[in-house]
């Protein structure tokens, strides 16, 4: 299979599954997850436009959008050093690492609203995958692994991503804050911008 090929089947069966699976968040993940994971043991179809890091941010570069917004998938593409600060994601979501290595810190949230670490820091090797969601686990921190190289994840999302509304968590104070990430494409934002009033 060609590098076009595998991404247009990757999209094509998974809207097939959103088609079939509606709203159901178990069976969206249970469906996504041998996709996403067929999608990153294979390392040869990625645009470059789609793998090239900035110095000092990590990209966040949108692949698809599902034009009913139920889906998409982007390219996380780490800079040494470059880290997430702790942030949640309101929808469902499935890591796959595609290049290099990734880090990631979980996070709970207590009626207090004070911040624990849940569990050991986990390392995804390319063609490891990570599950987030609301129900399931969705505040974490990621970091490349890398010191001196590039990493590449890919992110599938049970919505766009790119305008949903998310919450950045500030341990030291306590602070929330509202956050929308966008993309780093610059063609991206022009294709959900809300029409102006």
């Amino acid at each position: 299979m060609n590098a076009e090929s595998r991404l247009l089947t990757f999209v094509a069966a998974m809207t097939r599954l959103a088609d079939t699976q509606g709203g159901d968040e178990d069976r969206l993940i249970d469906g996504a997850t041998p996709l996403m994971k067929d999608l990153v043991t294979h390392d040869d179809w990625l645009p470059a436009a789609m793998a090239a890091s900035h110095p000092q941010y990590y990209q966040q570069h949108l692949l698809y959008g599902d034009p009913l917004e139920r889906f998409s998938l982007v390219s996380f593409v780490w800079g040494p050093g470059q880290k997430t600060p702790i942030h949640d994601h309101t929808v469902w979501g499935i890591i796959g690492m595609l290049r290099g290595s990734e880090c990631a810190q979980r996070y709970t949230r207590g009626g207090d609203g004070r911040l624990t670490q849940d569990g050991a820091e986990a390392t995804l090797q390319p063609g490891d995958l990570d599950i987030v969601s609301p129900t399931r686990g969705d505040i974490h921190v990621v970091r490349n692994a890398l010191a001196d190289a590039v990493s590449i994840s890919i992110h599938l999302y049970g919505g766009n991503i790119g305008r949903v509304s998310r919450h950045i968590f500030v341990p030291e104070t306590g602070a929330i804050k509202d956050f929308v990430s966008g993309y780093s494409n610059a063609l991206a934002p022009n294709l959900w911008a809300t029409p102006s009033a």
